[in-house]
């Protein structure tokens, strides 16, 4: 089977977008909102805000896991109403099946397409050679170190061919070297194959070396207080003066919210 060329990232919409959750006892607290933001075709955004804030929140909306209270969040016009396979997510937890070998890990989401055994097999073993673990197809889930097992959940979410990357805080257990490695290996990903990403961090070094937008979020209720584009060419120097004065201008707002954050008492959604 040849590999075929995937398919263009999407646009995303976001608009007057707010979530509510119910207490205990008996009240509301409103987690998100109002949030209105438009994401570009192929555009890799990175989402920065202190804990609480609501980032996850967002990201599993824009995935279909949970529903706004208010507003609504299109993909490419069309409303999102739950899961799609058009939206890959990968997590800090992997999310890995540990009863499935490497390679049958990767091949899951594509059992429910229209592809033979064989087929599956060919595309799962794409993946691994992108990520670097071809090797390793047959290995147990519980011989890999973390960098690899989150090498793995990348290879399958980009096996089902998706449009749309979320990705939240998928290097934040990680080592700094094992990071750093796979920030490249993600970046050198995303330019071959163009998806349109999500990417939720608190890693603000992260954020200027991968994003090619910066959004920072305020503290809860969560809702976009600043943003950047960041127009420096990649592979990224985050120790240029261009990249610390930016870096200095984003911890000037995180530095405020979290202040903010404090005083209402961390939150623990997002």
């Amino acid at each position: 089977m040849t590999v075929g060329a995937p398919r263009a990232g999407k646009p995303l919409r976001i608009d007057r977008l707010r979530k509510t959750y119910a207490t205990r006892a008996g009240g509301e607290v409103e987690a998100l909102g109002p949030i209105t933001l438009d994401v570009a075709p192929s555009e890799f955004v990175v989402v920065v805000g202190p804990t609480g804030c609501g980032k996850s929140t967002l990201l599993q909306i824009l995935a279909g896991f949970l529903e706004p209270t208010s507003g609504r969040v299109l993909a490419d016009g069309t409303p999102i109403t739950g899961p799609s396979i058009d939206r890959s997510m990968v997590f800090q937890s992997y999310a890995l099946f540990p009863w499935l070998s490497v390679v049958e890990n990767v091949e899951f989401g594509l059992r429910g397409q229209a592809h033979s055994r064989k087929e599956c097999r060919e595309l799962a073993m794409h993946q691994l050679r992108l990520v670097g673990l071809h090797s390793f197809a047959d290995a147990s889930i519980d011989e890999l170190s973390g960098g690899m097992k989150q090498r793995v959940a990348i290879a399958r979410a980009f096996a089902v061919d998706p449009s749309i990357l979320l990705m939240d805080e998928p290097f934040g257990a990680l080592d700094a070297l094992t990071r750093r490695l796979l920030q490249r290996e993600l970046l050198r990903i995303w330019e071959e194959q163009r998806r349109t990403v999500v990417f939720i961090t608190h890693s603000v070094t992260e954020a200027l070396f991968l994003g090619d937008r910066i959004l920072v979020m305020s503290s809860r209720p969560g809702h976009i207080r600043a943003e950047w584009k960041v127009d420096v060419e990649r592979p990224r120097d985050v120790t240029s003066d261009a990249l610390r004065d930016l870096e200095r201008q984003i911890y000037a707002i995180l530095d405020e919210e979290l202040g903010r954050s404090f005083e209402q008492g961390v939150g623990n959604r997002g």
